[in-house]
């Protein structure tokens, strides 16, 4: 409070000794007087000067915020001002506004897009926007570029906007809701929002425009009232309680700067304050984004709601419907409706939305271990393939990589892929990067190893490009610029559960889990606290008398068996399916599995598929069996044999990501606009965990039955 105040009489000391000194200025600079709502850059654009050039002569003042109301600044021209008056703008589809025309701009040696930017007073975006090459290559000497030239438009002024603190649950959707705005525009009136993320902390501040009726320009006597200042309040605490910026106040209230401060028992008049309205955020409400060229009817058909309670949630809407509004619409409406981080998705096909002027290049990291086989020897090199795994990995997503490029290319998409080998050695791919330019790469594919994952992140990022893990699902560090495509247990267990959950109506539930299995029977509880706890001898095997005590004849029993070991899963089969033959009545099964965690142990050749079979055991799987689809023939076709589940993962991941690339060429953004994928035998749908990075949602549920594993149809 102390150096507002401060920095408010040192403009007006400021102001003093400049005008005296303004009759003796060469004619190579002027004096303006700062007037109510004129910013740095305001001034700037009427004087045609940089925002620098007016820092350089005004020691004063060393950033745009020092810019104070009837500060007197000396510019650095001859030119007389000239007025923006903001007629006849035009706007595009984004609400932006749109160049009036264009200029060509030959690139010349040693120039780089800030400086280029500079010169012709555009942001980089704006310049990238209408020169889509710069986003995959780099500024090179020759280049002709296409410079947006926009009209001179007046700048709104800071009085209408005003800060607002990001609360617990709010998400920029349900922020530019509340604010009557479009997301985008939100984007750009707090441009230091992270780009790669749609995070949002709690406690955070955002610029906003302030409601209509709030700036002091639109206020008037009746609509003020009279505060009587507590002992310990601060000009902060009260432009929080009344929704005004502080600079504000002062206005409004001359004297606190001519008593040098706000003081105990001052009188002093404020806005009255507007009435609280409901709390908006993802607890209550779901939202969506309008897209150009809808109309209401198509809404209330793709949202299914009525037109009444679409308007009665958004009165907004009585003034008519407008591409970037952001509607509010019930939690209830989730089940119905495909909503990801509380955003409702529009279905689309990514096959039709490819941009086929766009060319993906992307770089693969993967452990070929050449440098351990030998590729003379036939039989040898053979039985390497066969025992490693790390090759097996390697060449599976390899192979069905390149059948995925052959696949792209019939949809007339360009793709540069390029694969590298890292001999799971990380000095080797600290050299192999070397040589790469990692920023003119739109993702990077690997490496699969964790410690080389963590290597290559971290220089990716530096260059904002998004890494794909193949096989991984989570990391112990924070890298959040990778897409971890295997689900993580977490996820694997709670589609379980939810599927369990809803099924479920009063069958006898009993948890039977060894020591290592604690987090999955602590979830399980935690669903369904009635379920009983089987006991376990000293020798980690089953306590028999103790379970059958606890199975039901009069009820069918589920049964959730937790283990990573392949004897023990064998045992408790065996039992269940014992006890389950006892039991059956006609038809009727009485006992059925389930577990959350499918590993090595249950498809272990000791666990017999005929008693796993007859329980009907049910878990979740990351991925299914890929069947005699398109995929299959054109793999066949290429290498003379079926495709392994590794080459199906690198078909689909390789499909997938492209596909993405092709729609936006920007893997952050094109996820938060897709949702669920699914191909041959994976699915993927990424959720952004802001700081952790990107994770993989897409889990099938799978059934044994008859001897066969097959999805399960939950809908």
């Amino acid at each position: 409070m102390k150096k507002i105040i401060f920095r408010t009489l040192l403009g007006l000391f400021v102001l003093t000794l400049v005008s005296c000194k303004a009759t003796a200025q060469s004619t190579g600079t002027t004096t303006h007087i700062v007037k109510e709502g004129e910013t740095l850059q305001s001034i700037a654009k009427t004087y045609q000067v940089t925002p620098y050039s007016i820092l350089v002569n005004n020691q004063n003042v060393r950033s745009a915020q020092d810019v104070k109301l009837n500060m007197s600044l000396v510019i650095p021209t001859d030119r007389k001002p000239t007025v923006a008056t903001g007629t006849g703008v035009k706007r595009d589809s984004t609400g932006q506004i749109a160049p009036t025309g264009f200029a060509r701009h030959r690139v010349k040696r040693k120039e780089t897009i800030f400086s280029i930017t500079q010169q012709y007073d555009i942001t980089e975006e704006q310049l990238k926007k209408y020169n889509k090459e710069l986003y995959a290559s780099t500024l090179k000497k020759g280049m002709v570029l296409r410079i947006p030239e926009y009209p001179e438009v007046a700048e709104e002024t800071e009085l209408d906007f005003e800060t607002y603190t990001v609360s617990a649950k709010e998400t920029r959707w349900s922020i530019a809701h509340k604010y009557g705005i479009s997301v985008d525009s939100l984007v750009a009136l707090n441009p230091d929002l992270p780009k790669n993320s749609a995070y949002l902390a709690v406690g955070q501040e955002l610029k906003l425009p302030r409601p209509k009726g709030d700036s002091l320009k639109e206020q008037n006597v009746a609509i003020f009232e009279s505060y009587t200042v507590p002992k310990s309040i601060g000009l902060f605490r009260i432009s929080q309680d009344y929704g005004i910026s502080m600079d504000s106040i002062i206005k409004l209230n001359p004297e606190i700067a001519e008593r040098n401060g706000l003081k105990e028992g001052m009188v002093i008049r404020l806005p009255k304050r507007r009435p609280q309205t409901e709390i908006v955020n993802t607890d209550n409400y779901i939202f969506y984004e309008v897209k150009p060229k809808q109309n209401i009817f198509r809404l209330t058909q793709n949202l299914k709601i009525s037109r009444d309670s679409l308007f009665a949630l958004n009165p907004e809407l009585e003034n008519g419907l407008k591409a970037g509004m952001v509607l509010k619409l019930p939690k209830s409406k989730t089940g119905d409706l495909e909503v990801k981080n509380a955003l409702v998705l529009d279905a689309f096909n990514l096959v039709d939305s490819v941009d086929v002027t766009l060319k993906p290049r992307v770089l693969y990291l993967l452990p070929f271990r050449l440098d351990r086989i030998n590729l003379n020897n036939k039989e040898k090199t053979e039985a390497q393939i066969k025992s490693r795994r790390d090759v097996k990995y390697a060449l599976g997503l390899y192979t069905g990589a390149l059948v995925a490029l052959d696949s792209i290319k019939k949809l007339g998409l360009s793709v540069d892929a390029k694969f590298l080998d890292t001999q799971l050695n990380l000095e080797h791919l600290k050299n192999s990067l070397r040589q790469e330019r990692l920023n003119e790469y739109d993702a990077v594919v690997g490496p699969v190893s964790p410690g080389l994952l963590s290597e290559v992140s971290v220089k990716a990022t530096a260059h904002g490009v998004p890494v794909v893990a193949p096989f991984a699902s989570t990391s112990e560090l924070s890298l959040n610029n990778v897409f971890f495509s295997m689900p993580n247990d977490a996820v694997l267990r709670d589609r379980l559960l939810d599927y369990a959950e809803k099924k479920r109506t009063d069958e006898n539930l009993i948890i039977i889990a060894d020591q290592k299995s604690e987090a999955a029977r602590d979830s399980i509880l935690a669903r369904f606290p009635m379920a009983r706890v089987a006991k376990m001898s000293e020798d980690g095997s089953l306590h028999l008398v103790d379970f059958q005590t606890m199975i039901s004849e009069q009820k069918e029993n589920w049964v959730f068996v937790e283990t990573k070991q392949p004897n023990l899963a064998a045992s408790i089969t065996s039992i269940l399916n014992a006890s389950n033959l006892e039991m059956v009545e006609g038809s009727k099964t009485r006992v059925k599995m389930f577990t959350t965690n499918f590993n090595d142990a249950f498809d272990s050749e000791v666990v017999s598929k005929t008693h796993l079979s007859n329980l009907d055991f049910v878990f979740p799987s990351a991925y299914k069996e890929s069947a005699s689809d398109s995929f299959s023939k054109a793999y066949r076709k290429k290498f003379g044999m079926l495709p392994d589940r590794f080459a199906v993962r690198g078909f689909d991941l390789t499909y997938d990501l492209l596909l993405k690339l092709a729609h936006k060429k920007n893997l952050f953004e094109t996820s938060r606009l897709v949702g669920l994928t699914e191909y041959s035998g994976n699915r993927f749908n990424y959720y952004d965990d802001w700081s952790s990075g990107y994770f993989n949602e897409g889990v099938y549920l799978m059934q044994y039955d008859e001897l066969r594993i097959k999805e399960i149809d939950i809908e």
